[in-house]
């Protein structure tokens, strides 16, 4: 680190899924308390840097050691730097990471993020390099100091690990047995974050429809979403990801019967193929998957439905793919998060003979092909409705010439929307968090446009404690200290743009 009165700077680059963002939190957090500080808006470099690894998408190990490669000549002009990684890769590569990387200061797992600053500091003190690697979990990651990097919105992680065994996931490996807090821990959490001006939050967990075995309650997860019915100031909830083997009516009712739980559902297909979900150890067959979607439908006939699929399994036959198209055509996905398979070492999968590379590639054209079709039509169909989006933090232009805000609808699709001259203007315009009611004007696959302010269609503002508290953080008045929402609350100055490279999984991105 280098000699410098001012307090030391950070950044956490993450790289993975909604586990890893949230983690990333964490680590930003308890960098915080120990009295770093976030390096400047944009920064890619500073005194740490750390890097929160995964190790289920593909190149995951490419993605990690060339960024480390990039930080070997920054850190040879730099006395002082220290680099620390994390997360998954670190708890499955341990100390090959830094026999491949010698300029690496840390190596610490995905059970014991807590450690993070001691370890920082004892490889300063001993200069050398520190790996420390727990084979369970040490301390709950959300009872840990956090960051966000979101004013509005904020993860509440319900549950780590997981118990299924699907062949190609590595994930139980890495991340443990299922471990579930108690639903009045979960609550307490959410109720904080409202206090702070949070009105959104997404309940995380590897399987959140399992959620309460572990305390002998099946029925828990659907009355945490009822109980979250009940918080004032609340507007949002939402949860990923469930399993289709585990999901239940009483989740179903609960959504559709909780005002503030929204019409947006992930449920993960990975294949349409039922012998092929066999392969994958995938408790669930096509027939029941479909069986789900109808009910959630019956439901809430206007829920948005996402999901993973991946493509080319091993021992995946021509008719086994002509199943999975078949399956995604019925199930009218909003959007999908599609990957070509890739062996994970460590997974039973692995030693599999794999497809050829040219076959994968042709179905995975195909596959992409048709949800695009039916991503634009299912969008298509909203055209002319009223939908009411929250502003998205750091909602900056849509493109250079475009005076465009982005949002969120309430069943999770993005919206990009124009303001009336009236609401252009910086001191007046919606902030993030603040919610608009537009009329959707055009459809592409991916977004939804809002164009009718221009044309003296409908438009309307309600401001929201997310926006009051994102006016706060810009302002000189918001109180970090004693007394006031401490370290946790993200709301610092410039923490729209925050010191976490969180940035969400892109459309057909490999996922967990």
């Amino acid at each position: 680190m280098s000699h410098t009165t001012l307090a030391p700077t950070y950044v956490v680059r993450t790289l993975g899924c909604q586990m890893n963002i949230h983690d990333s939190e964490h680590m930003a957090g308890l960098l915080e308390d120990a009295g770093y500080t976030a390096a400047p808006q944009g920064a890619d470099v500073a005194d740490v840097v750390v890097i929160n690894t995964c190790a289920v998408r593909e190149n995951a190990a490419n993605k990690l050691y060339g960024n480390l490669g990039q930080l070997a000549s920054v850190k040879a002009e730099r006395p002082g730097m220290q680099i620390a990684v994390g997360g998954c890769l670190a708890q499955k590569d341990r100390g090959t990471i830094v026999e491949k990387a010698p300029w690496v200061d840390v190596v610490f797992g995905t059970h014991n993020i807590d450690v993070l600053p001691a370890m920082l500091d004892r490889a300063r003190h001993n200069a050398a390099a520190q790996v420390e690697i727990e084979e369970s979990l040490q301390v709950f990651p959300s009872t840990l100091p956090s960051r966000r990097d979101s004013v509005a919105s904020a993860w509440v992680s319900i549950s780590v690990g997981c118990n299924n065994t699907c062949t190609f996931c590595i994930v139980p490996s890495l991340r443990g047995k299922e471990r579930d807090r108690r639903p009045g821990e979960v609550l307490a959490e959410v109720q904080a974050l409202v206090s702070q001006g949070v009105v959104e939050v997404t309940l995380l967990g590897q399987n959140v429809n399992s959620y309460g075995i572990e305390f002998g309650d099946r029925g828990a997860f659907a009355k945490l979403l009822r109980a979250c019915g009940e918080i004032d100031g609340l507007e949002r909830v939402r949860f990923t990801s469930p399993h289709p083997a585990a999901f239940t009516d009483d989740v179903i009712e609960a959504m559709a019967e909780t005002p503030n739980v929204m019409p947006s559902l992930h449920m993960p297909l990975q294949s349409g193929s039922d012998s092929v979900l066999r392969a994958m150890r995938r408790s669930y067959r096509s027939a029941k998957f479909l069986g789900i979607l109808d009910k959630v439908r019956s439901a809430m006939p206007d829920a948005a439905i996402t999901t993973d699929i991946i493509v080319g399994f091993p021992g995946e036959t021509d008719e086994d793919f002509e199943d999975t198209l078949r399956v995604v055509e019925q199930s009218r996905f909003s959007s999908a998060y599609t990957f070509q398979y890739s062996p994970r070492p460590g997974t039973p999968a692995f030693e599999l003979p794999e497809l050829p590379k040219s076959v994968i590639t042709e179905r995975f054209g195909r596959l992409k092909a048709l949800q695009e079709r039916v991503s634009l039509a299912e969008n298509e169909a909203l055209v002319g409705r009223s939908v009411e989006v929250m502003v998205l933090d750091g909602a900056g232009r849509k493109d250079n010439a475009s005076d465009r805000l982005s949002g969120r609808a309430p069943d999770s699709r993005l919206v990009h929307f124009s303001l009336p001259e009236s609401e252009s203007k910086a001191d007046s315009a919606p902030r993030p968090g603040d919610m608009v009611t537009v009329e959707l004007t055009r459809a592409a696959p991916h977004h939804l446009i809002a164009d009718s302010a221009l044309t003296g269609g409908p438009f309307s503002v309600r401001r929201t404690a997310a926006g009051d508290a994102w006016d706060a953080s810009r302002g000189e008045g918001h109180d970090h200290g004693a007394g006031g929402c401490g370290s946790s609350c993200g709301t610092g100055a410039g923490a729209p743009a925050g010191p976490v490279g969180l940035g969400m999984p892109s459309l057909r991105a490999a996922r967990a």
